[in-house]
Order: structure tokens, then C-alpha cells, then sequence
């Protein structure tokens, strides 16, 4: 009993900590110097992504690091990010998030037929190709939000929402839980919880459209609809995001990602269902506020 507060604990203080340093990041630091924080997390996403390839000695790992930086860097000229950008290129954005959108749509199917596909994508290079497609798209997805409205509100907005989805479904998956959703990759997993966590999220949605219309600027009853519609969007891919993590966790005998967040294992285990859901939200949310301006 001692060992599951203290592990409470860990957890608890863990959450607060990260919540307070991303509305910290998020609200104060300018449009470049967040860009250039969220680089340093997506490497520390990529270096756990490393242990879910397979890849096991320093120099592969920092090899698959490198490439993830170089591509970021890339991106940064490309899209011409730098102290005095006020706005991306919202063509190049798009395609870029387009197939990170399209990447999670594909993913969602080896899910459905796993174990028996396993020879279709267990292969180190492969599983590295992936990582490619769910972090970089991720990393543009966050920035392009925070270019969108600098005071960080869509950013948040997305955390939240991909938050509520994930303890919506803890809470009632643990109270109405019977229905495994996919016992091949996460027995605890239930549809009952699926629905409750599309509940919260689209709760969490509804206030936080009235957020945008009342604060940040007038919405049409369309723009309005499409905003809470997020919910739904959010809610698919974030359980996507979860179960394919699992799925490359089993793969590779893993209990988690990493050990760098006390109580939460690693930093995969707690922002899967955020890398999945960040390109489809910003694609969505980029229409929105363009019709509305």
C-alpha cells in the first residue's frame, strides 16, 4: 500500500510539473524560441523511439538522432522559421501535416490486424521509417499552433483535448469497462472507455470553442461546429497513437517507452496519443481560423 502512494505520488507531482512547465513555455516564450524547445523534446521522443525500433547501441541511436535533427533543421530554412517570422507557409505546412495524417490513417489498419501482420513491419528500418512520419509531422503540427495565436491558447487547447480523451476513457473504461477494444495490444483497454473519453473530450471541446468565440475572435456557426467536431478527430487518433505505441512495445518486450518522467515511464507513454492527434487538430483548426479571418 505504501509502494502504490508513493508511486501516486510520483505521478501526481510528475503531471503537475509537466502541465506547469507547458503553460510556461507555451504562454511566455516567443513563437522561435518555442519552436526551437519543442525540437529539443521531439529528440528526446526520438531517442525512446530508438528502443521501440530495436535499436540498441549508442551509435545507432545517435545516428537516428542526428537524422531527426537534420530534418528539423530543414524544416526551419524551408519554412523560413526565425526570429522575426510572424506566419508559415500555410501550403507547405499543410502537405507536411497531410501525410503525417495520412501515416496515422494507415497505422489505425495494422492495428486492426495485428498480430498476424507482423511480418509486414517488424523490420528495424521500417519501425524507423515510422518515427520519421509520427515525430516530424508532430513537431510542425505544435509550432504552426503557436504561430497561429502566440499567446499559446491552441496549443492548449490540444493538450487538453487529447488529455480529457485519455482520462475520460481511464475512468470509464475502469468503471463500465467490458468490451476489449483490442486485447492483441492493451487488454485494459475497453470500448465502454473509448466513449467516455469521446464524452470528456467533447465536453472539454464545447468550452473550449466558447473560448475561442468569446476571446479570441467571432466564429461562424460552421467554424463553431467544426471546432467541437475536434473532439471526435482527437479522440480517434489519440487511442491510434496509444495502441500503436503499445504495439511497438510489445514488439519489443517493453513496459515502457523510457524512464524519464518518475511514475510515467517514458516520454512516448505519455504523449503517444498528442503525436498522433496534433496533425489531424492542426489541419482542422488552420481552415477554421482562415475562414474566419
Amino acid at each position: 500500500m505504501r509502494w502504490v502512494l508513493t508511486v501516486l505520488r510520483q505521478r501526481i507531482f510528475t503531471a503537475v510539473m509537466l502541465l506547469l512547465g507547458l503553460v510556461v513555455i507555451t504562454t511566455l516564450l516567443p513563437s522561435f524560441i518555442f519552436a526551437l524547445v519543442i525540437s529539443v523534446v521531439v529528440l528526446l521522443a526520438a531517442w525512446e523511439w530508438c528502443g521501440l525500433t530495436g535499436l540498441t547501441n549508442n551509435r545507432s541511436r545517435f545516428f537516428y538522432l542526428m537524422t531527426i535533427g537534420v530534418m528539423l533543421a530543414a524544416l526551419l530554412l524551408v519554412l523560413d522559421i526565425r526570429p522575426t517570422t510572424l506566419a508559415l507557409d500555410q501550403l507547405r505546412v499543410s502537405v507536411i501535416l497531410g501525410l503525417g495524417v495520412l501515416f496515422w490513417v494507415l497505422s489505425s489498419t495494422l492495428l486492426w490486424s495485428y498480430p498476424d501482420n507482423k511480418s509486414q513491419w517488424n523490420e528495424k528500418s521500417k519501425i524507423a521509417i515510422m518515427g520519421l512520419f509520427a515525430l516530424i509531422p508532430v513537431w510542425l503540427a505544435i509550432v504552426q499552433l503557436k504561430y497561429l495565436i502566440p499567446s499559446g491558447f491552441l496549443v492548449i487547447s490540444l493538450v487538453l483535448l487529447v488529455a480529457a480523451a485519455d482520462v475520460g476513457a481511464y475512468f470509464a473504461g475502469t468503471k463500465f469497462g467490458r468490451t476489449k477494444l483490442a486485447p492483441a495490444l492493451s487488454p485494459s483497454k475497453s470500448w465502454e472507455g473509448v466513449w467516455g473519453g469521446l464524452a470528456l473530450c467533447l465536453l472539454v471541446g464545447i468550452i473550449m470553442s466558447w473560448a475561442s468565440n468569446r476571446y479570441i475572435e467571432d466564429l461562424d456557426a460552421w467554424q463553431f461546429a467544426a471546432l467541437i467536431a475536434l473532439a471526435l478527430l482527437t479522440t480517434y487518433f489519440s487511442v491510434v497513437g496509444d495502441l500503436l505505441e503499445s504495439m511497438l512495445k510489445r514488439n519489443q518486450e517493453l513496459k515502457d517507452s523510457g524512464r524519464i518522467l518518475p511514475g510515467h515511464g517514458g516520454l512516448l507513454d505519455r504523449v503517444d496519443g498528442l503525436i498522433a492527434a496534433a496533425p489531424g487538430f492542426t489541419l482542422v483548426v488552420m481552415f477554421v481560423y482562415k475562414g474566419a479571418s
